[in-house]
């Protein structure tokens, strides 16, 4: 079963959405009796790691920084 959730309450209830979806669960979202989009987790398995830009600063690398190093 999907669960449903108005645009409105996503935006002002971010952080319990981003929890219950870290735990699996699925949501479709509505705005104004219409669906925009559906929100999944993500399955572990498909990402990898490629750089982790992280490791050469704490806090990451900034956009600006990584495209003037390209």
């Amino acid at each position: 079963m999907q669960n449903i959730v108005k645009l409105k309450d996503l935006r002002q209830n971010m952080g319990t959405y981003v929890d219950r979806i870290k735990k699996g669960q699925n949501f479709i979202v509505f705005k104004r009796s219409e669906p925009l989009f559906r929100i999944i987790p993500i399955e572990e398995d498909r990402w990898e790691t490629v750089i982790d830009f992280t490791k050469i600063k704490k806090g990451g690398v900034s956009i600006d920084e990584l495209l003037k190093r390209l």
